[in-house]
């Protein structure tokens, strides 16, 4: 049995699982429920995301994993494609969409092997196949389609032409179909059941990746069978920041992992408590620290195998003293930026042996590419789009590089065990959602329902709004707004609980009594369940 989610929020002391969509969560808690661990249970999730959240994440996409096993030791995982070998024809232009913008292969299926194989090592029961079987089941026999994929089929209706294969597969008889309406992909289905039987490198160098590569060719991909070949997931060591006792952790590039820890560096040499949440001055000082941190990354991250990235000093004491010192209390700093769009799912589980993941997984924009690999279910992501075409630029495009990531899960560890797991939607996005849902946890010590829910912040341009502005949702209130206006913020008005300000979860673990507290965004379709019971 699980927990009913209560308002997005859950708690146990046996085990938890968060995501985007129930269905999902639902399908990892069941894992835990049966004897498996977190692992398993993220594993089983993100699965099933793949089938039932196809508008912001598959098997066509990347994924990074956090794995804290129940010994503390922590290990990051970076599931990032490589761009093609034959790269030579983007000499003027890379296309946001199309086929073209499949320029990367895949990683996230070799991330999911990863994860697996350490859980086998830590004892894991559970099967590749086993793992598998939720999601092949809702491909076959069907999922509820969600409030967010209808609203992202109609948010791209009008670019429906550069969505080559998204509209005449995910609409209804050319309309957008309302959501709980049933959706089937038996295509996937065959797909995922293949990968059941055939094992996951069989996505890389096997008869899929065979399939993969033909379709992606008559599409007009660069990508190959050697490059889908030549794709391998990474297990890394943790970048780490201090942060009021405890320690957060991120992954390396080409991932803006450092900018978080960037953010929070700075925000760790101010007083943050003192400030009351939710005004002005908070608002103020979390974004002139996202903007510190963001000079940097434009100018230093990449994918470090190609381009020198000084992560040592990037996170230096006195590095991120100087950016904080840099910082006017009253007066912002202009804010001349290049957005990066995207979006993403967040998992997070933990079980009650004191195993815990954070996870993210992306297929880049809203629906990719727009291009299906032929007739394998897999939509292709355009996380290639991200690559410049200035060979000055850390994230210039060569062949076979990674490109920059915005994906960062996290986890914050006291005692070298995890308190907090999170992660979010969003690209640009993510770091400025993280400072805001950490700040509050950690600093104002709120339950993550009520850091998820209360009004945040973007910066920048958004899918809807071109303009360079700082966006806040409409519940803080006109004064707030004029205030921060007074300040030099250029403002921006968005609907309170909006879709645009990303989709973070988070649990939080409580040392003493095991207590485990989770919830999802309520700005998405998901929620955070808590185990009852389990066997033995």
């Amino acid at each position: 049995m699980t927990t009913q989610p209560v308002s997005q929020g859950a708690v146990s002391t046996l085990g938890m699982v968060t995501s985007p969509h129930e269905v999902a969560t639902q399908c990892g808690v069941r894992i835990l429920e049966c004897g498996g661990n977190a692992i398993e249970a993220a594993i089983a999730t993100t699965l099933a995301l793949f089938v039932t959240y196809p508008h912001f994440c598959g098997l066509g996409g990347d994924a990074f994993l956090i794995i804290s096993d129940a010994h503390g030791k922590v290990q990051n995982i970076s599931g990032i494609g490589q761009a093609a070998q034959n790269v030579g024809a983007y000499e003027s232009i890379i296309p946001l969409r199309g086929p073209r913008s499949a320029l990367t292969t895949a990683g996230a299926v070799d991330a999911l092997r990863c994860a697996w194989e350490i859980s086998q090592r830590l004892g894991g029961t559970c099967s590749w196949s086993a793992l598998l079987k939720p999601a092949i089941e809702l491909a076959r026999n069907g999922y509820a389609i969600t409030r967010s994929e209808r609203f992202w089929l109609g948010f791209r209706e009008s670019q429906a032409g550069d969505l080559h294969d998204i509209f005449p597969r995910f609409s209804a008889n050319g309309l957008i179909p309302d959501e709980g309406m049933a959706r089937q992909r038996p295509d996937l289905a065959r797909t995922l059941a293949l990968l059941a039987d055939a094992g996951p490198r069989d996505f890389y160098d096997g008869q899929l990746a065979r399939q993969l590569a033909h379709g992606l060719a008559l599409a007009g991909s660069a990508l190959t069978q050697d490059d889908l070949a030549a794709t391998r997931a990474r297990i890394e060591e943790p970048l780490s920041m201090s942060y009021r006792g405890g320690n957060l952790i991120a992954h390396r590039p080409p991932t803006q992992g450092i900018t978080t820890l960037q953010i929070m560096g700075i925000l760790e040499q101010f007083d943050v408590k003192s400030i009351q949440e939710g005004s002005a001055a908070y608002y103020h000082l979390l974004v002139e620290a996202v903007k510190q941190a963001f000079v940097d990354r434009d100018r230093y991250v990449g994918d470090p195998d190609h381009v020198n990235v000084p992560v040592d000093h990037l996170l230096s004491p006195a590095h991120l003293k100087d950016k904080a010192l840099a910082i006017d209390p009253n007066r912002a700093m202009a804010w001349p930026h290049a957005f990066k769009t995207g979006d993403t799912v967040f998992v997070g589980a933990t079980d009650k042996a004191g195993n815990s993941v954070s996870l993210l997984a992306t297929i880049y924009f809203d629906w990719g590419s727009g291009i299906m690999a032929g007739d394998t279910g897999v939509l292709w992501h355009n996380r290639g789009a991200s690559f410049s075409l200035d060979p000055a630029h850390p994230n210039a495009l060569a062949a076979g590089k990674r490109p920059f990531h915005t994906l960062n899960p996290g986890m914050y560890l006291k005692g070298g065990k995890p308190r907090i797991i999170y992660g979010t939607q969003g690209a640009d996005g993510q770091p400025q959602t993280l400072a805001a849902i950490l700040t509050r946890m950690i600093d104002y010590n709120m339950p993550p329902l009520q850091a998820l829910a209360r009004p945040r912040f973007l910066l920048g341009k958004t899918f809807s709004d071109t303009a360079e502005t700082l966006k806040l949702e409409s519940d803080v209130g006109l004064p707030l707004l004029a205030e921060l206006e007074r300040m030099g913020h250029v403002m921006g008005i968005v609907e309170p609980q909006s879709p645009l300000m990303g989709h973070p979860g988070a649990i939080v673990i409580d040392p003493v009594s095991g207590q485990m507290l989770g919830a999802h965004d309520p700005r998405s379709d998901g929620v955070a369940i808590g185990v009852e019971a389990i066997p033995g």
